[in-house]
């Protein structure tokens, strides 16, 4: 079984559905012992760090999350799933994450005024180094963005895909081990983050 995070966050609903599309057991819990029973874990989300954390912590999901990845169960963390396990996010005037991944989390300061933030729509992804999440993924392939923030890892090797916008290049997967993190909605990427999804669901990290 998947196991979905439950903080409070927003966009859980359409991660389960795509899990159910590809016939694959996915459960939206926040019950720490759901978390650690399940067999990968799936950290997604919409909406602000700090708002985010502080629920992290009132659900005392903090050192669940943390023993989930200690364990080698696989990870997957998409879009604010992703900027919180950083150590420390620019947003809500400074928030420290969850420290998964030594890395800050950044806000795009575009000079064309033409360069929106959020950043709304399609980017392809440069794939770094391959990966078995990205199998039968196509290097370039475009997936779902909805963000005004970016990871900056410390450690570079720690970068599996990247893409640009408003003048930076900036992470848009990273991993290490038994964690994966998109920047990236890949349910809401159709077909390629599908197999996304899919990839993950066979994965043994």
């Amino acid at each position: 079984m998947i196991a979905i995070v439950d903080y409070k966050a927003g966009n859980l609903t359409s991660v389960k559905l795509a899990f159910e599309y590809l016939g694959v057991d996915a459960k939206v819990t926040g019950r720490p012992e759901e978390i650690l029973a399940a067999d990968r874990v799936v950290f997604p989300g919409v909406g602000s760090a700090g708002a985010a954390l502080r629920n992290i912590v009132a659900l005392q999901l903090k050192e669940t999350l943390r023993k989930v990845v200690e364990r080698g169960t696989p990870f997957l963390g998409i879009c604010l799933g992703t900027q919180i396990i950083f150590d420390f996010s620019e947003e809500d005037g400074g928030t420290q994450g969850l420290a998964l991944l030594s890395g800050r989390v950044k806000r795009f300061t575009p000079a064309d005024f033409m360069d929106k933030v959020p950043q709304i729509g399609w980017n392809a992804v440069s794939i770094r180094r391959q990966h078995p999440v990205l199998e039968g993924i196509e290097n370039e392939s475009e997936f779902y963005f909805v963000h005004s923030y970016y990871a900056v890892p410390k450690l570079k090797k720690e970068i599996i895909g990247e893409t640009g916008y408003a003048g930076v290049k900036f992470a848009a997967i990273v991993g290490r081990n038994n964690l994966i993190a998109t920047q990236f909605h890949p349910e809401k990427s159709g077909r390629i983050g599908l197999r996304l999804l899919r990839n993950f669901a066979k994965w043994t990290g």
